[in-house]
């Protein structure tokens, strides 16, 4: 697992063997895991979705306690993932750094809980696969706008983005802020802490 510039965040490049038959990889390893982050990640719902060339989801994050930490893989296709540090009080606050997702890498992307998450596919169809250490709880789900110029994400200019109704009405940064929705970097720490603690 490689550390991101954004904490919480980590990438994991499997070695993939080749052979004629087709490819192989660990596309996941607890241990691995458990080693950066100092706590397992409980695996509590796993989703899967498909989309095609220019749709666009996120930015989505959960509210901590308990947030929802996201181990993310791209199983068909290519995608631009995009990790945005959403936690009020980080000394990365608003930082976002991208990666590219696909089938040929076979990358994996950790985002802690409190870390924002969106991504855009780049191939006609891609299928994204998420382990997510919490259920989906609608109460607790919240989105920015990923277009929102506070953010200033760098997309690709070279597709037509297709987003989500709920995406697309999602608020500004400084709505949401001001809706107190923004999960607080000291909370998320103190979380953290709780995992690895047991």
């Amino acid at each position: 697992m490689d550390r991101l510039s954004i904490d919480g965040a980590w990438v994991h490049t499997p070695t993939v063997h080749s052979d004629p038959r087709g490819t192989f990889h660990e596309a996941f390893r607890a241990a691995d895991l458990r080693a950066a982050t100092g706590h397992p990640l409980e695996l509590a719902q796993m989703n899967s979705s498909t989309s095609r060339r220019g749709v666009l989801r996120g930015v989505h994050f959960a509210t901590v306690p308990p947030g929802q930490a996201k181990y993310v893989t791209c199983v068909s296709g290519a995608v631009l993932d995009v990790a945005v540090d959403l936690r009020v009080g980080s000394p990365t606050f608003l930082r976002w750094e991208s990666l590219i997702l696909d089938d040929a890498t076979r990358k994996g992307i950790y985002l802690a809980e409190g870390l924002g998450h969106a991504f855009v596919a780049l191939s006609e169809q891609a299928t994204v696969s998420y382990i997510c250490s919490q259920p989906y709880a609608p109460g607790r789900e919240h989105g920015v706008h990923p277009f929102d110029p506070d953010l200033a994400i760098d997309w690709p200019t070279d597709l037509t983005p297709l987003l989500s109704d709920k995406d697309a009405a999602a608020p500004t940064l400084k709505e949401a802020m001001a809706a107190g929705l923004l999960p607080d970097y000291a909370v998320c720490l103190d979380y953290y802490q709780s995992l690895r603690t047991g």
